[in-house]
This record gives C-alpha cells, structure tokens and sequence, in this order.
C-alpha cells in the first residue's frame, strides 16, 4: 500500500485578506511620508529660490536708484559749472576738483554753439582716452545729445559708444551734454564722457559688489559694462531700466550664490532630520510589526503543536488556581477519572476525590495552597517531588495515581497556581504485586535448592550426634540388664542419660537453623548490626566448613557498622556467596590454607561494604562474563540462580555486588547496603563488636 503524503495545514481565506490589508495600510502610510516629505523640501527649495531672487530683485532696484542719484549729482556739479561764467582759469579749476571727486568721468568738454571745441580737461585718474582715436572721430554721439539737450533745453545724454585706450582694451563711454544759455539765447554745450564701468563701481557699495555682479547690457543682452568682485552664476538674475534724458540704460545684478542646496538652513535641517528619524520610526515599527507577526504566528503554530501533544498524552495534566479550583484539564485526565471537562471545572470540591477520604484531602489541599510555591531553602526540583495517592473513577473504582506537582509563575514572576502532572499507576503497582510474588516464590525455591544440596551436610552433622545416643542408650540398657546397681552404675547411668541429651540438644539445634531459615518470610527493612546477619547463617555455614575441613574468620571493626536492609534477603546472599567460597576451596586448595574470610566496613557515611574471600582458585575469565547470567553454573547439581539471585537482592536494596581475583589468589565478593544514618544509630546503640576467627 503506497503511503500517501500528509496533507498541508488549510490557510484561512481570511489570512492572505488580512495580509494584503496590512499591506496597503503600510504602503499608503509609506507613500504619504513620502509625499509629505518630497513636498517639503520642494516648497523649502522654492522658498529660499523666491527669497534669493526678490533679493537680487532689492538689490537691483537699490543700485538703480543709487546710479541714478549719482548721476543727477553729475547733473548738478556740471550745472554748478557754469553759474557766474568764470573765467577760464577758474574753470579749468573747478572743472578738475570736478574731475577728482568724480571719477567716473573721464573729460569735460566746453564747446560753442556750433559745436566746436573751446576747451577740455580730462581725468588725473586715468590716461587721455581720445588718444588712439580722436575726439573729432568719436564726436557723433556727443553731437546727437547735444541736439537733444537743445530740444529739450535740458541735460541729454547720449548712447554708450566703445573707446580703445593705449593698454590694449577699451572703455564703454557715454557722453552728457548740458546746454549754456543766456537770457534766452543758445551759447553752447558743456560735455562730460562717463565711463559706465567706473559709474557702477562708484555709485554701489564694497558689500554689494562682493555678492553680485552690476552690468550695464544692450537689449539684446551684450554687456557694455560691470563691476563686482564675483561672476554672476546666472541662477538668480534681475534687470532695470534707468531712464535718461534722452536715453535710457539697462542694469542688470546677477548673484553670485548658485541654486539653493538641499539643506538650505537649520530649520530645514531640524525638519528634515526629524522628518528622517520618523520615517527610521515607521521603519522599525514595521520590522517590529513584522516580527510581532512572526512571533504571534509562531506562537500560534507552538500552542496548536502544544494542544495536539497535551492531546494526545497519556499523562494526565491538571491545573489549578490559588484557591484549589481547576482550572485545566487535558484529554488524559477526563479519560482516566471518567468526568467530563465541565464536570471537573466547576465545582470546587473534585469529584474524583473517595468521599472516605475527601475531609484528608481537602485539609491537605488547604496546607498544600496556602504554603509557599517553594519550601523555605528549596529548590524547584523539590517542588516538583512526586507523591502518590488514591483518586476515584465515575464508576467508583479506587485507582492509585503518582502526582508530580510544580508551581504555575506568570510573566511578571507572580505564582497563580499549580501545575500537576498525573499518572495513573494501578497497572504498575499489580505489575510490582505480581513480581514480588514471583520474588517470593523464587526466593522459597532458592531455599528449598539450598536445604536440598545441605542434605547430605544434614545426614554427615545428624550421625554424629544419633550415632552417640544409640551408643549411650544401649550401653544404659545393658547396665539396666544386669541387676541391681550401686552408686557406680548410676553414675554411669546418669552420665550416659546426660551424653544423650546434649546429643538430641545438637541435633535439634541443627535442624531449627535450617528450618529457620527456610521459614522466614518477613520482607520488612529495618536496622541491623553486621554480626546479627553473620550470626543468623553461621550455623549453615559450619556446616558446609566441617565437610570440607574450612576455618571460618570473621573480620568485624568495633562497634560493628549498622545497614538498613531486608534481613531474610541478605542472609540468603551471605550464605549463597559463603557456601560458594567454601565449594571452591574443596578440589584445589590444601587443607591447611582452607580459609574464608568474612568482614563488613563503613566505607561512606551512606554505605556499608560486606566481602566474601577465599582462598580458591579464582574465576577463569571465560566464566567471569557470564557470572551472573541466571541458570549458568559450572556445577552439574547447581541451578544456576545463585549469583543472579544475589545481585538481584543488592540492586534492590540500591547497592552493587561485583568480585575480583586478588593477585594472592582467590576470589573476593564485595556487595554494598545502605547504612544507618547516624541518628539513628545512636539512639540504638552499638554493642562491642569482635575480630576472631570461628572454626
């Protein structure tokens, strides 16, 4: 049959719906942050580009009206020329002071009525500029002013025409002519040639001309002439016209900033930074969000993986509140009890607690709940200690059950209840029932084994004894037979009657060890010194050493050690590894050296060491490896159980039984108990022990 593959989990519908809207909040949230963001540093932008341009536009409205106040100063020194008609000397004189507080211009000219040269002074401050070309060539434009000056009975000025000078470049002039007139009567022309460069670096301030570029340009955008100390970058450009009589000039101020960076200012830097620390926010909100999600998923995904395994336990789990109402049961535990789960959450009181013992287990509730989570000094693994009792199924069934207990903390440390975990264990305790049955059964065949192999020891020890009696009482009946008797014969009498007696006494003896031990049934652990457990099989064990001609030391300290154990059990494991020391030492030791050593020594403050050497052979390491592997034995008689027997009774009692062949030769058998904590052996007291050996 092909196995198919598991099906995936099912999605929701309303998952991928969910998702998508989560999606469109954030993008849309995103997008206006954006949006937000790309308008405010464009309307930061055209606010500092309008701000810089209607300065350029302040600054181009300011010099205009500086050049034009220079010049309508001009206008007033070259009037204030001609009033009193001075003469010529004083002319020339004043006409330099003139020239040396107005730089901009370069000559004065005083010319008649028909236009001819009367007289001229030109500018300390810069060479005769109608050098190269002269006057008379350059003359036109002065002569289009100065009929528009007769027109208008006015100052005119004319248009700017280029002069080369002797350096190799040239100045952009403009001439300035202002009629004289007396009472009426035209009598000629004052004129004055500005250089238009000179006229804007004089009439601006140092400052402005840092900052920007002042040109004088034609309508088609040629510049005659500029001042600054920067090139104009061409960003931020405003233009004005400055009337003239009779002309007009075009100012244009170019700034020398460029456009306006990102960051303009510090206000924009605060709200871009803040604007960039919320979008930083948003972002690690959503990669919060998204692991938020994440964790619920997993979240979800552990409490369903954790409601399919409570599921499917068969464990019981319980929890319960501080005032001992549950609040939680799993499948397991209606199950085992047989209540349903609104049966066990609502009232207080279990009702699968035996109303027998429903009072015990109410006031054990009550010490349980109202103590500490944790015993004063203890640990958590003490609070989860099992402990075992006795719970009722509906049908009223007595069942035992194995409670494993742990405190419930929340988030925040606070202890809100208790978590337990229930196990039932009938099945396991009619399972221990049936093996210690089985224990008992086995040990009983064990003795029986072991009575069955001492009865030739039995028949060889009871001869002896029988043999005497039947000697005594036929020697008493002979001296009945021969008539009267004086004191002599009845002492013999008496003394062979007392032969008899203490005969039957041995031989009694013998057959009550054997029948005491074969009898004894008591599987009670209780305290017992280690030459009690000696004692009790020592009478088996002469036995056994008579036969084979074996002396018996035992090595005790004084006082001898103390061990909690099973006294019928552990004799059984004495006599099985001393009958099996003394076995060994029949074939291959002499007689001489037929010895076997008993002892006992508190080698912890928890153990009690008990060994078993003799001085045989030793154990061939082929045998060694299946020692005590139940029904192997290397005696045709045997069964096989001994040793397996032995180890088995040592590990119950939570000890180990191990051997080693000494280097001297033998074999030694060493086997741990439990001792008797100290307390208590004290209060028992320890009589002196002995070290002597026992024939």
């Amino acid at each position: 049959m092909t196995d198919l593959p598991a099906p995936e989990p099912a999605v929701p519908a309303h998952v991928p719906r969910r998702r998508m809207r989560r999606v469109l909040l954030w993008g849309a949230l995103v997008a206006l942050l954006v949006v937000a963001q790309s308008l405010l540093v464009f309307l930061t932008i055209n606010h500092e580009r309008l701000r810089a341009q209607e300065q350029v536009d302040a600054v181009a409205a300011s010099a205009a009206a500086d050049i034009r106040q220079a010049l309508a100063r001009q206008q007033q020194s070259l009037q204030a020329l001609l009033w009193n008609d001075p003469p010529p000397v004083q002319w020339r004189a004043e006409v330099s002071a003139l020239l040396q507080s107005r730089r901009e211009l370069l000559r004065v000219e005083r010319r008649n009525a028909q236009m001819h040269l009367l007289d001229a002074v030109d500018s300390a401050y810069q060479a005769p500029v109608f050098t190269r070309i002269a006057r008379a060539g350059l003359e036109l434009e002065a002569q289009i002013a100065c009929a528009t000056a007769s027109r208008l009975t006015g100052p005119a000025y004319s248009r700017s025409y280029f002069v080369p000078v002797e350096s190799g470049l040239g100045l952009e002039v403009m001439d300035l002519c202002v009629p004289l007139q007396a009472e009426g009567v035209h009598e000629g022309f004052l004129i004055a040639s500005v250089a238009l460069g000179r006229l804007l670096e004089e009439s601006i301030g140092r400052e402005l001309a840092r900052s920007h570029e002042l040109s004088f340009v034609e309508g088609d955008g040629t510049r005659l002439a500029r001042a600054g100390g920067r090139r104009g970058t061409g960003v931020y450009v405003a233009e004005r016209i400055i009337d003239l009589p009779g002309q007009s000039l075009q100012l244009r101020v170019d700034s020398s900033s460029g456009g306006p960076s990102l960051i303009p200012n510090l206000a924009v830097a605060l709200v871009l930074g803040l604007s960039l620390a919320l979008t930083g926010v948003v972002a690690a909100l959503v990669i919060d969000v998204r692991r938020r999600a994440a964790a619920e998923a997993r979240l979800a995904e552990a409490l369903a993986f954790r409601k399919a395994m409570e599921d499917s336990l068969i464990t019981g789990l319980r929890a319960r509140d501080l005032s001992g109402r549950i609040t939680y049961v799993n499948p397991a535990f209606c199950e085992m009890v047989g209540f349903s789960v609104e049966e066990l959450l609502a009232p207080k009181t279990p009702p699968y607690w035996p109303p027998e013992l429903a009072e015990e287990y109410g006031r054990r509730q009550s010490v349980r709940l109202g103590g500490p989570p944790f015993a004063p000094g203890g640990t958590t693994q003490e609070a989860r200690a099992g402990f075992e009792t006795v719970f009722m199924r509906r049908n009223g069934e007595r069942f035992p059950v194995l409670i494993f207990e742990a405190p419930l903390v929340d988030g925040s440390g606070r202890h809100t209840g208790w978590m337990s975990a229930v196990l039932d264990v009938s099945a396991q305790r009619r399972v221990e029932e049936l093996s210690r049955q089985q224990q008992e059964r086995l040990q009983a065949t064990a003795r029986l084994a072991t009575v069955g192999e001492m009865a030739s020891l039995l028949s060889h020890e009871l001869n002896q004894p029988l043999a005497a009696i039947a000697s005594y009482a036929a020697g008493s009946l002979n001296l009945l037979k021969d008539g009267p008797h004086d004191g002599e014969t009845a002492a013999l009498l008496q003394q062979a009657t007392q032969r008899i007696a203490e005969q039957a006494e041995r031989a009694g003896r013998v057959i009550k060890s054997v029948h005491d031990f074969v009898r004894r049934r008591e599987q009670a652990r209780e305290a017992l010194r280690a030459d009690v457990l000696f004692d009790a099989v020592m009478p088996l064990v002469r036995l056994q050493a008579r036969k084979s001609g074996a002396r018996i030391e035992l090595d005790l300290p004084d006082p001898p050690p103390r061990v909690v154990c099973d006294r019928t059990m552990v004799e059984q494991v004495l006599l099985n590894l001393t009958r099996n020391g003394i076995q060994a030492m029949e074939s291959a030791t002499p007689m001489p050296e037929r010895v076997l050593r008993l002892s006992a020594r508190q080698t912890h403050e928890r153990w009690v060491e008990f060994a078993v050497m003799d001085r045989g052979p030793g154990i061939a390491a082929e045998v060694a490896q299946r020692l005590f592997t139940p029904f192997f034995t290397t005696r045709t008689e045997g069964m096989g159980l001994g040793l397996s027997l032995c180890r088995t009774v040592v590990e119950q009692h939570g000890g180990a039984l191990d051997f080693e062949n000494p280097p001297a030769g033998g074999t030694v058998f060493r086997f741990t108990l439990p001792a008797e904590p100290p307390a208590r052996a004290e209060r028992a007291g320890s009589p002196a022990g002995h070290t002597a050996p026992v024939s």
